[in-house]
C-alpha cells in the first residue's frame, strides 16, 4: 500500500481542511505524512491554519477509511496524484482553489499540448448539437484533449463527438468513481475510459448531489486552455464555468444565437460583456490560440549549430526537454531562477529559434 497517498487521503478526510489549506500545508511540510507527524506548535504558524485546524489534524484517527479509499483504487486501477504529482493537470496548479487530491482512470494525457473544455446547456436544441459536433470534427486536426462534464445535453455531444473524431476526452465528474450519472452514460463512459478518461476529485462513496456540480465546474474551467460555450441560458452551470475560467485568466469562447432564444441568452450575454469571444467555428477558436501559427513555428527558423548559450539559458533549455511544453511559473519553480532571469533567458531562446510560446504562457522547446 503506497503509505504517502495514505495520508495524502487522510488529509482530505479531516475536518475543517479543505483544498487550499491542505495545499500550504503541503508546499511547506512536503508531504502528506510529515503534516501528520509534525507538532501541533508548527502546524499552527502555516498560514491559514491555527490552533483548530492544528488540533483537527493531530486529533484525527480516521486512516482505516484511507485505506479502504486506497482498496477501492488498487481494486478498479484508479490512479490518485496531489498537486506535486508529475500527472497532475498543470493548468490547474496556480487556479487558487484547484483539487488537493485528484481521482483519475483513463490514459489520456491531461497535460498535452492543447486542452478544449466544452459546456452548454442539458437542453440543446438541433443548432446547439450541429454547432458542438461541428467545433470538434474542426478541432480533430489538432490533437485537442476535449473536456466537459458528462451532463445531459451538449456534455454528452461533446464527448460522443471526440470519439467519433478520434479525439481524447475527459469527464470530470461531480461524485465518486464508483458510480456514474447520469446512468444513461455508463456505456460513453466505458469508452472513454479507453481513449480518455474519467476524472474526480470526490472519494468514492460520494453522491451526486446538488452542491459537488459547481464545485466539479472549477475543474472543467481550471485544466483547459480554452473553453467553449455551446447554448446556454442566462443561469446555470455553463455560465458559473465561464465566469470560473475568466477568474483563472482562460480564453473563453462562446457561439452567438437570436435574441429571442432562450437557449443562447447565456452565450450572448457572456459576448456582450466581453466575458467571452464571439466566435462562429473552431477556426475562430484556432486563429485566437493562435495554435495554427504554434505549430508551424517548428520549421519557422532552422536551428543554429553554434549558438552559444549562457549558463541560464542552457538550464531553461534542458528544463523544457522534460516536457512537450511547460507553464511559466513552471520553469520558475524548477529553474529556481528570478522571473527576470527567466523571462530573459526565455527571450533569448526565442530570438534564436530554440524556444516558442504558446497560449497561457507555455513554452515549448524546438528540436
Amino acid at each position: 500500500m503506497d503509505n504517502d497517498l495514505l495520508y495524502q487521503v487522510a488529509l482530505t478526510l479531516v475536518p475543517n481542511i479543505g483544498d487550499v489549506h491542505a495545499k500550504f500545508l503541503i508546499n511547506h511540510f512536503g508531504t502528506a505524512e510529515a503534516i501528520f507527524k509534525a507538532p501541533a506548535h508548527r502546524l499552527e504558524k502555516i498560514e491559514g491554519i491555527g490552533h483548530g485546524k492544528a488540533g483537527s489534524i493531530k486529533a484525527f484517527t480516521n486512516f482505516s477509511e484511507a485505506e479502504k479509499e486506497l482498496l477501492f483504487l488498487e481494486k478498479y486501477k484508479i490512479s490518485a496524484f496531489c498537486i506535486k504529482h508529475s500527472a497532475y493537470p498543470r493548468r490547474l496548479i496556480h487556479c487558487y482553489d484547484s483539487p488537493f487530491l485528484l481521482y483519475y482512470k483513463g490514459t489520456a494525457d491531461l497535460n498535452t499540448t492543447h486542452i478544449v473544455s466544452v459546456v452548454g446547456t442539458r437542453l440543446h436544441s438541433d443548432y446547439g448539437k450541429q454547432l458542438c459536433n461541428d467545433l470538434i470534427e474542426q478541432l480533430a486536426s489538432h490533437q485537442v484533449l476535449v473536456v466537459s462534464g458528462l451532463a445531459y445535453g451538449i456534455d454528452t455531444v461533446a464527448h460522443k463527438a471526440a470519439l467519433k473524431y478520434d479525439l481524447q476526452t475527459v469527464g470530470v465528474m461531480a461524485h465518486g468513481l464508483d458510480r456514474i450519472y447520469p446512468p444513461q452514460n455508463k456505456t460513453l463512459a466505458k469508452h472513454m475510459t479507453g481513449h480518455g478518461g474519467l476524472l474526480t476529485d470526490f472519494r468514492s462513496g460520494t453522491k451526486p448531489d446538488k452542491q459537488n456540480f459547481p464545485k466539479r465546474n472549477r475543474i472543467v474551467a481550471g485544466m483547459c486552455d480554452a473553453l467553449v460555450v455551446i447554448e446556454s441560458g442566462i443561469k446555470g452551470g455553463s455560465l458559473i464555468t465561464a465566469e470560473l475560467a475568466n477568474g483563472y485568466n482562460k480564453d473563453v469562447f462562446a457561439f452567438p444565437g437570436r435574441t429571442v432564444d432562450h437557449k443562447s441568452e447565456g452565450c450572448n450575454y457572456l459576448v456582450k460583456t466581453n466575458k467571452a469571444s464571439l466566435i462562429t467555428s473552431a477556426k475562430d477558436v484556432i486563429d485566437m490560440m493562435n495554435w495554427e501559427t504554434t505549430e508551424k513555428k517548428t520549421s519557422f527558423r532552422q536551428q543554429e549549430l553554434f549558438v552559444e548559450l549562457t549558463a541560464d539559458e542552457k538550464k531553461i533549455a534542458e528544463l523544457l526537454a522534460e516536457k512537450d511544453a511547460m507553464q511559466v511559473d513552471e520553469i520558475f519553480a524548477k529553474s529556481g531562477m528570478n522571473s527576470s532571469a527567466v523571462a530573459s533567458a526565455l527571450l533569448m531562446l526565442e530570438m534564436n529559434g530554440l524556444v516558442c510560446s504558446m497560449p497561457g504562457k507555455m513554452y515549448k522547446r524546438l528540436n
